[in-house]
């Protein structure tokens, strides 16, 4: 059914998690209405400040964002959630209901707090997370977090997606090897041992304070990532996160490294809808003639695959 976007982004604009939540739905469902939506969406876009949490399962990543949301509620800012969480396998939804657990915010108007699925996607996040983002921010969010899977090895796709990327570590977790296996060294803006009342807590911080040494040289001016200790499920250290969270805004807005870091966002954003799009026009020419003739070219030998899918690409793009 048709909706009427004008209508429904001005009751986003005016914080009506129904028309904010309709309005994400469209996004996961890829509507034939999303470029009506994105487009309406477009001049509302580009105040919120976007924090990207990751880590492994385990190390309470829920738990910190929902304190998160307490600290910037104290201080008055309107806070949108979009925490991705792993799909069924059965129904394509999300399978562990972050929502849940930030239950407490679950009666705040300034909090919308959305789960998505990946639906299989790679990377920690859904594969509509850039334009659900871009509708939270677009309803007037001052900070989007956005928590992604927590898998390990593939969720470093966060550090494209925000303007400010928190790694969270634990003590007993081996976490300081699967830092460095996951490449997550290289992604982190902010670095946070949680649960820090275990033993091992004052081990970890040093050792990541260490591997975080041995990364590539910082000249003078540089951001060098701060390590923040926490137990997010007292509330304690929370306020060091987010003064940390700050201080990296400021220093990449006095750098322009800010917009820097929303403009490759955006390439990254076109080139994955072209991509998608040229992806979607190839799987329609299955059974088509023209890539049998180029695979019966390649089978005879008058042609190598990258050859034939030159001329592929130049027949679909008019190139």
């Amino acid at each position: 059914m048709k909706v009427d976007v004008p209508a429904l982004v001005a009751q986003a604009r005016e914080g009506r998690p129904r028309a904010v939540a309709r309005l994400i739905s469209l996004v996961e469902g890829a509507s034939p209405q999303l470029r009506e939506v994105m487009a309406a969406l477009a001049p509302l876009a580009g105040g919120a400040y976007v924090v990207g949490l990751t880590g492994s399962p385990g190390v309470g990543k829920s738990t910190s964002t929902s304190a998160l949301v307490s600290a910037y509620r104290r201080a008055g800012k309107r806070v949108g959630v979009l925490a991705v969480d792993p799909s069924s396998p059965f129904s394509g939804g999300a399978l562990l209901g972050d929502r849940v657990r930030m239950s407490e915010h679950a009666s705040d108007p300034g909090v919308y707090i959305r789960s998505m699925a990946t639906r299989g996607h790679l990377g920690g996040l859904a594969w509509a997370a850039p334009q659900a983002i871009r509708v939270l921010d677009a309803a007037g969010c001052d900070v989007v977090l956005v928590e992604t899977v927590g898998v390990g090895q593939s969720e470093v796709e966060i550090a494209s997606q925000a303007d400010t990327s928190v790694v969270l570590l634990a003590p007993g977790m081996g976490d300081g090897i699967q830092a460095a296996k996951a490449g997550i060294l290289e992604i982190g803006d902010v670095y946070v041992v949680n649960k820090a009342d275990r033993a091992g807590a004052d081990a970890t911080a040093r050792e990541l304070n260490h591997m975080l040494g041995l990364g590539e040289s910082r000249g003078p001016g540089d951001w060098r990532p701060p390590i923040v200790k926490t137990v997010a499920a007292r509330g304690e250290g929370v306020d060091e996160v987010v003064e940390a969270l700050e201080k990296h805004r400021a220093w990449m807005e006095e750098r322009g490294v800010l917009a820097e870091r929303r403009r490759a966002r955006a390439a990254h954003e076109v080139e994955t809808i072209a991509v998608t799009a040229l992806r979607e026009r190839i799987g329609d020419l299955h059974g088509d003639r023209r890539l049998e003739a180029l695979s019966e070219r390649i089978v005879a030998g008058e042609l190598d695959p990258y050859a034939a899918a030159d001329e592929l690409v130049a027949g679909l793009t008019g190139r």
